[in-house]
Formats: structure tokens, sequence, C-alpha cells
């Protein structure tokens, strides 16, 4: 299957550093057209932030561009392109990013899936039709292949009482995962790179487009004995992602008795009081054809994607990378987001430079406010976040179904 390709392997390359480490990368254009590489939930730069015209000119065919920042926060990121990302994407570019804590916690083995889906056709190769307006004002490219690390899954070997740091990563476009680890009980330390009080998931662990979950595994099972990670997210359509295969020897009787819970990275904590309040409303789509308005910035309707009519954020749908702010805040001020889906479709919404907290989801305070970069907002649903605006620059503020965002659904936010 052809592909597009870091260093001629999907994934690409991963990069493991350390926190505080400052980390250096060029990037050298070997495609037939322009591209970038956004460091995604990495506390970056604005200039560093890969946005092609809003935070640098898109690297040409044959160039290069270097890109160097520090590392503020330990956990699990990626890197992908910001340049036409629903098939650069789509089509294999993107890679993990690992920093790892100064003192990691005690685990027998540290694994990163790279979940991705693929469309193939039946030459075996990348279906064409990326940006389809079916795709892209539906569900987004949902493929019919899933792979991990680039690969058919296959069976993960265990041995009896062993303890795994499992880093998931979901580069999909459109595709949301939601995993069951059967005969395990596993538990949540991360969430899109940042720490979270360990704790057993309420049902299956929702992954969706860009977000990353770290678990922790204690593998209870009997020696040779199998069990299964299924995905039942699309009702219907579930199957079974990966098998946990175990071996015939015993690593210890019990598990481990160190803790699991990551040391918090360095991040403001939000001030609720006095914050600044806005609300964004997502809007549009199939079954919900430009709610809020249908005003259109840039000139055309739909991201680019042949003027259809798009998707809205305050009643805008966005086109290119480069519009005006939806919003202004004072660096240094607190803002609180309330984030309301008033479309038929599920919307990972993501903020560059920052990591928020996801305070309360339909007027109910969250169990644990969890740091996030990109939260998962179900159809007619709300969730609060609240974020520090300590990152100056103009920042993209978008849904990650990749489709989604080329069709209108993404915004700017200024931080002066």
């Amino acid at each position: 299957m052809k592909v597009w390709a870091y260093n001629g392997a999907v994934p690409g390359p991963e990069i493991r550093a350390q926190q505080g480490d400052r980390l250096r990368v060029t990037v050298e254009n070997g495609l037939e057209e322009e591209t970038t590489i956004h460091w995604h939930g990495v506390r970056v730069p604005n200039a560093m932030d890969g946005v092609p015209h809003l935070t640098q000119k898109p690297i040409p065919p044959g160039g290069n561009f270097t890109y160097e920042f520090d590392l503020h926060d330990a956990g699990t990121f990626w890197y992908h392109p910001h340049q036409r990302s629903f098939e650069q994407v789509g089509r294999g570019l993107y890679a993990p990013l690992i920093v790892e804590e100064k003192q990691p916690i005690k685990v027998d083995r540290d694994l990163t899936w790279v979940l991705d889906d693929w469309r193939i056709d039946s030459s075996g190769q990348i279906s064409g039709g990326f940006g389809n307006h079916h795709d892209s004002m539906m569900a987004g490219r949902v493929g019919n292949t899933v792979t991990i690390n680039g690969r058919l899954p296959e069976p993960l070997e265990v041995r009896s009482g062993e303890r795994v740091r499992l880093r998931i990563i979901n580069a999909a476009n459109a595709r949301i995962f939601a995993l069951n680890f059967e005969g395990l009980r596993p538990s949540i330390i991360a969430i899109d790179g940042q720490p979270v009080p360990p704790h057993e998931p309420n049902g299956p662990i929702l992954v969706g487009p860009a977000m990353r979950v770290d678990l922790v595994l204690d593998m209870t099972g009997r020696p040779a004995s199998r069990s299964r990670v299924t995905d039942d997210f699309y009702k219907g359509l579930e199957y079974a992602l990966a098998e946990i295969v175990y071996t015939r020897s015993r690593l210890r009787a019990a598990p481990l008795a160190a803790s699991i819970e990551l040391p918090a990275n360095p991040l403001r904590e939000p001030q609720l009081n006095g914050a600044a309040r806005h609300e964004v409303v997502f809007g549009g789509g199939m079954m919900g054809m430009m709610s809020g308005g249908g005003m259109m910035q840039g000139g055309m309707m739909g991201g680019g994607m042949g003027g259809m009519m798009g998707w809205t954020v305050n009643g805008v749908s966005a086109t290119g990378h480069v519009h005006e702010p939806m919003l202004t805040i004072p660096r240094g001020r607190t803002a609180v987001m309330n984030l309301k889906n008033q479309t038929a479709w599920w919307h990972p919404i993501h903020l560059h430079g920052h990591s928020f907290r996801v305070v309360s989801r339909n007027g109910k305070a969250t169990a644990h406010k969890e740091w996030q970069d990109t939260v998962l907002i179900p159809p007619q649903e709300t969730a609060d976040i609240a974020f520090v605006a300590d990152n100056p620059g103009d920042w993209m503020f978008h849904c990650h179904i990749l489709e989604h965002q080329a069709a209108g659904m993404m915004a700017t936010i200024r931080v002066s």
C-alpha cells in the first residue's frame, strides 16, 4: 500500500525526550505539495505551532524548516501536518512524541499504540475522495481497516503479573474508539498527556480523534490464557481490536504495590472567580444545516472544500487558517468557555498552545476536572472548559475530525 510517511515509516519516528529538554527537529519536505508540522498538545511558542500562514509560511516542496522549543510538560503527545491535514494525515503522516517524566512510575513495559483507520479500495490501496461532501458534512472519513502502529493488529504477548503502561494515541481522521479490556481493570493515569488521579473507567474508554489516554494495565490473567480488546463505539460494527496472549510463565503472583500516580505538570491553575466567560456554539453539518446563522468568513463556504455548506463556530464557517479572531483574551487572564454542540454529530474540539480543565459537562461538575487539549463533545451536549491564557499569539481552535475542520469548524483565539 502506498502511503505518505515520515522517514519512510507509518507511524513516523517516535521521538522520546525528557521533561525540560529542548527539542530541535529539522523537517525536509519531500512531498509535491506544501506541508507543516503541528506538535499536538505541546505548549510551544506560537511561531513553532505549525499552522500554515497563521504561525509560519508552509514548507514548500524541496524546502525545510527547523522547529525548536522546550518541553515543559511530560506526557504522551504526537505530531502531524496542519496543511491539508485531512489528506496528509489520512495518507500516513503522523508519529508519537513521548516526553518522559524525570521520575517515571514503575512499570515492566512502556508501550505506545498509535491507532488509525484506513479506507482501502479493492486493489488494496488507499481510496481517494479525500474531503468529499458526504464525509465532510457527516461523520468524517471513517475507514474500513484499523491498524495499531501502522500494522494490522497482532497479539500482544504478556506475562501474568506484568505491569504495562499503555499510551494510546488516536491518529485517525474521524474514527472514535470505545475500548474495552476484557478481564482487566485498566487504570487511567493521564488524558491528552496530562496526569489525572488514577481511576478505573466508568464504561468503555472513549478516545476521540487526536486524543491520548495513558493506561496502567496489571496483567492478572492466568498463564496461557487469552483476552480481547474490543471497540464498540459504532453500534452494529463492534469488533476485536487486539488480543492479549499470556505466556506460560508468571512474572509475579500479585500486582506491583508501587504508586501509579504521575506528578503534575507546571500548568497554571484557572481562577474561576472573575474569569472571562464566553459561549461557543458549534453548528452546521448534514441534519443541522448551518444552524446558528451560517455566515462565511474568507470568501467561500466550507473551508475550501468546493464551496459547499459547512460547519460553523458561533455562526461562522471559516476558510483557510487565517481569519479574524473569534475571541481576544488578555495574557494571564483565566477564560471559561461554554462549548455547545448543536449538531447531530460528535466533535473533538482542540485548542492549540494551551491545556484546559474540563470543569463540567451538561452543567454537572466533572469528577476529576481533567486537563485536556481536545475535548470530545457528543451531539446536543455541552462542556465547560477553563484555562489561563498565558501563551501569547493567535491560536487555532477547531474540530479534530479533519474533514469538519476543513469544512469550516475552526476559529482563532488571540492571546494578547
